[in-house]
């Protein structure tokens, strides 16, 4: 029997399942519900074979005739489709989801390899995890990186669109070399917002107003103070200083010496500590008590995080002073007014820890 459009908009179903069968064991089930799909049955290795080619008419009876087709040269090639069809839905099923990904990639990459993996992991957890936490790693497109940064944007958050595609990318980088994806929905993606490179120095009645202003700041805890005032007085990276243990202060010989594994260039490195630094220190000892770490958290056995000095800045409301900055500006401003008092470029650069 030659099968029709019409022929199948005029199948009726029956008490029982039917099928109405064409050439080359291609056939139509009709369910007792009307429900009609294209079936195939063959023979592999003697045995007979029925497989479901798709559902009519989200199939078209030309998509059918063509998997019909596509499904008898595999059956001359002694494959079994049916068989293999199985399989791709079984794989399909146990891909891994977004959500999956994001916790392998957590472990498995950005902890072992970056200090501020707790950013990636607030970045996934806002605005990649609620979007795409339920779907198939391999089903994200360039089209969806683009809607959701576009949608972080349109917030006003443009900046953070760009930290978002950032890790994103990595994380999709580090899919495709776990074989999880074929290739990066990131490819070809291009930052959403203009960045703007940060060149903040401030000016000396601004660390003066700020130096007094973190003595005035109730809502900031006193071990935050001191780790930013030590930021300038050392002009340290903020990491670096948040992370800092007793074990690497010399008070006789007044030298920190931050050890290759938390450096950032891998190196390790000996701070010259000044008298202030020495008296800010002395402060910090009296606040941690015994704890092994100069900035302890006081919610878990480590020290205090990189994120939560720039929330405590955030939270304490030192706009109120005049002047906006972050933590890295003030490291900045230290290496410019060492310059600017006629200190060597190549001591300052030895200071600062760069290669």
């Amino acid at each position: 029997m030659k099968l029709t459009d019409m022929l199948l908009r005029n199948l009726k179903p029956k008490v029982h399942r039917y099928i109405i069968w064409a050439d080359h064991g291609l056939g139509v089930r009709v369910s007792p519900k009307g429900k009609k799909s294209f079936v195939y049955m063959y023979r592999v290795e003697g045995k007979a074979r029925f497989m479901t080619l798709g559902d009519y008419p989200k199939m078209t009876l030309a998509e059918a005739h063509k998997a019909h087709a596509e499904a008898r040269k595999k059956v001359e090639q002694g494959i079994d489709p049916g068989a293999e069809a199985v399989a791709e839905r079984a794989e399909e099923r146990q891909a891994p989801t977004v959500a999956v990904l994001v916790a392998e990639y957590l472990e498995k990459w950005a902890k072992p390899r970056k200090r501020s993996w707790r950013e990636d992991e607030r970045i996934l957890k806002k605005d990649v995890l609620p979007e795409w936490g339920r779907r198939k790693a391999r089903e994200i497109t360039r089209r969806d990186v683009i809607r959701l940064l576009d949608g972080i944007v349109d917030r006003g958050a443009g900046i953070m669109a760009n930290r978002t595609l950032a890790t994103i990318r990595k994380m999709f980088n580090f899919a495709v070399s776990r074989d999880i994806v074929p290739v990066s929905p990131c490819q070809a993606v291009r930052a959403p917002a203009p960045e703007q490179r940060r060149d903040r120095v401030l000016t000396a009645d601004e660390i003066r107003a700020l130096w007094h202003g973190l003595e005035g700041a109730k809502r900031m805890a006193e071990g935050t103070k001191l780790a930013l005032k030590l930021q300038l007085v050392t002009a340290q990276r903020k990491a670096e200083i948040v992370s800092a243990a007793w074990q690497e202060i010399d008070f006789t010989d007044k030298w920190w010496t931050i050890p290759p594994e938390k450096a950032k260039n891998k190196m390790a490195h000996r701070v010259p500590l000044s008298p202030l630094a020495l008296e800010l220190l002395q402060a910090a000892k009296k606040i941690s008590g015994d704890s092994p770490w100069l900035f302890p958290s006081p919610q878990t056995d480590r020290h205090i995080t990189p994120e939560a000095v720039d929330h405590a800045l955030r939270r304490a409301g030192l706009e109120a002073l005049g002047f906006i900055f972050v933590p890295h500006d003030l490291r900045r401003t230290a290496a410019s007014h060492m310059t600017g008092m006629g200190i060597s470029r190549l001591v300052v650069s030895k200071i600062l820890n760069h290669v």
